[in-house]
């Protein structure tokens, strides 16, 4: 089954809700649109009500099962008093008036409050634009100390998990770890049972070096801490695909040679291996999807186009089940 049919099939039976709060641009209520009318999810676009009924009209579509709601509206009292109590006094009632004022911070409240199920922004938006309300009220998952950026890279019948390519410049061994186990929920979420490899330019101790010795404690970390994940450490690239390579260089590993979720070391080799497989490759690179997070939040390339936030939002979806 193709991926995104997958997916449909299964957040149809139980429609989300998704917020997206930047619903004066022409490609967000296009999706909107789209999704619900497809019956996939339940739309709240967060924007000037007349502005986007004129948006809609200028193309014909039908807004009627889509929710436009003003932020200005929705960023009543109750959310006011709930932003200041999630922020423990880090912020006073006036600043977090201020932090209202931006669509992000109220597509995020309506989320925490249980309103919204996921949130998708970032068409008109740098990352750190969604990112930062995220980590300052939705938060990481308990025992989850960062979030990270996977990618789904699929061409016909394979795919696989790329992470992390997209969040943090640099990892050590519990943050390398912390992102496997991650990116193996990931997998799952899009019917992949993982294997996951932890890259390095040596396959068990065939090279020296600091760089080598991170790859190595992130894998006993991570047997530590999901001894029942089917995971393995360090490993060249060809030693964790190629099942030949792998029998040769990693004897008796689960994973190597079979190896279908990729943890880089850090976020250079990371960007550069999801972009040589886009491009030299062929395959289709979905994501960043944002991992970690105690609800889903995803964030879009502002080069975007409409099938972009129509994907995005159906695997927010999706990631909701897991939430």
């Amino acid at each position: 089954m193709e991926l995104f049919d997958g997916l449909k099939q299964k957040i149809s039976k139980q429609k989300k809700t998704i917020v997206f709060p930047e619903g004066e641009d022409e490609r967000i209520v296009g999706a909107a649109v789209r999704l619900a009318a497809d019956d996939l999810v339940t739309p709240i676009v967060l924007g000037d009500p007349e502005q986007v009924k004129k948006l809609a009209a200028s193309h014909s579509w039908d807004l009627s099962k889509v929710q436009v709601v003003d932020p200005k509206v929705a960023a009543d009292d109750a959310m006011l008093q709930s932003l200041v109590e999630r922020r423990h006094g880090k912020n006073t009632e006036d600043q977090a008036k201020k932090m209202l004022e931006d669509p992000n911070y109220v597509g995020t409240m309506l989320v925490y409050m249980d309103k919204a199920d996921g949130m998708v922004s970032g068409a008109n938006h740098p990352t750190g634009d969604t990112v930062r309300p995220a980590l300052q009220i939705i938060k990481t998952k308990p025992g989850v100390k960062r979030i990270s950026g996977a990618f789904i890279m699929q061409k016909g019948e394979e795919r696989y998990v790329f992470a992390d390519c997209a969040i943090n410049i640099e990892l050590d061994a519990a943050g390398m770890a912390e992102v496997g186990i991650e990116s193996a929920h990931t997998a799952k979420v899009f019917g992949i049972d993982p294997k996951v490899a932890l890259l390095s330019f040596s396959t068990k101790g065939s090279a020296k070096g600091e760089m080598v010795t991170k790859v190595e404690e992130a894998t006993k970390l991570a047997h530590e801490q999901a001894p029942d994940l089917a995971l393995d450490g360090e490993l060249q690239f060809d030693a964790a695909f190629v099942p030949s390579v792998g029998e040769k260089k990693a004897p008796g590993s689960k994973v190597a040679g079979h190896a279908n979720v990729f943890i880089f070391p850090e976020l250079q080799s990371g960007n550069i291996g999801y972009k040589i497989a886009q491009r030299f490759g062929g395959f289709e690179a979905i994501g960043p999807i944002l991992q970690g997070l105690n609800k889903p939040v995803s964030d879009l390339s502002r080069g975007a186009n409409e099938e972009d936030v129509y994907k995005v939002a159906i695997i927010t979806a999706a990631q909701s089940f897991d939430a």
